[in-house]
């Protein structure tokens, strides 16, 4: 399948590979800073390319500046191409709007496309409740830290802390709230209930707050990117001090897969958080890319 766009900036994170000083967390920071504050789009399209594709969906999203191209440039450029194409912009804060989206596109491809789509959103809701089942709601839970970037420290954000939450954890650097006029059951707020984008936190911030677990998955990095992350933070004078740490419950995470995309596998996501906070490994799906830090 041909690639239409690349980030501008360096350095670049390479897929699978190790953190060095061409994926270095800080610098990565401190380039898209520098990008975004000079109005400048972190990626480019090649518009020739898609042009001689002469597509007649294309698919985008709203979510994140910084994950990919934004919408306003999407939008010029499908004006530009003949047709023009149909322009589908998915910008979800929850695991519902996931799963309402999987409807959308499905729906924007046309039949047969639309039924399959009814079928296996279906099938992700019932695993969503299934896991659901192995979590008391009454219970107040253990304090869950997640941090998706490393330098600096940002904390979890949209659909990540309402699957913490429904996991029987507690996030409060950046909890959820109620949608206005979702009632008072708590059957359908818990599905209404949604949490601003990931923030900037500082150490001290996440120390106070004492994680009794710690789950590492920085954004668009892979797994071995992520525990050398990791380790650079098990240097730092206040790790351990933390609970998590204390009692081995930190893990680190392929979140490029996992947990920063908005599709399917927040599913397998939700169902690994389920399975660890309350000692239930069956419930963690076979080849999840996850490690405790050791």
């Amino acid at each position: 399948m041909p690639v239409l766009t690349a980030p501008r900036i360096a350095p670049r994170i390479e897929p699978g590979g190790p953190i060095d000083a061409s994926s270095d967390p800080g610098a990565i920071d401190a380039s898209v800073r520098a990008s975004l504050g000079s109005g400048q789009s972190l990626y480019t399209v090649d518009e020739a390319l898609l042009g001689s594709l002469r597509p007649d969906l294309i698919l985008t999203q709203d979510v994140c500046r910084v994950c990919s191209i934004d919408l306003d440039a999407v939008q010029r450029l499908a004006r530009t191409l003949p047709g023009p194409p149909r322009v589908v912009s998915l910008n979800p804060s929850t695991i519902e709007d996931v799963l309402d989206d999987l409807l959308r596109v499905a729906g924007a491809l046309g039949p047969p496309w639309a039924e399959r789509g009814d079928r296996a959103m279906v099938a992700l809701r019932e695993r969503l409740f299934r896991a659901e089942d192995f979590v008391n709601p009454y219970e107040d839970g253990p304090v869950v830290g997640f941090l998706e970037w490393t330098d600096p420290l940002f904390c979890a954000g949209h659909w990540t802390v309402q699957l913490i939450e429904r996991a029987g954890g507690r996030h409060p650097w950046n909890t959820t709230s109620a949608k206005p006029d979702s009632g008072a059951a708590l059957g359908p707020q818990r599905g209404a209930r949604i949490a601003p984008a990931s923030r900037a936190i500082t150490a001290r911030e996440l120390a106070m707050a004492s994680p009794e677990f710690l789950v590492i998955a920085p954004c668009g990095f892979s797994l071995e990117q992520s525990r050398a992350c990791a380790k650079e933070l098990a240097k730092q004078a206040w790790w351990a001090e933390l609970p998590a740490v204390q009692r081995g419950r930190v893990a680190v995470v392929d979140g490029n897969q996992m947990f920063n995309r908005p599709g399917p596998r927040l599913v397998d996501a939700f169902e690994f958080l389920v399975g660890w906070l309350h000692g239930r490994p069956e419930l963690i799906p076979a080849g999840f890319p996850w490690c405790v830090l050791a």
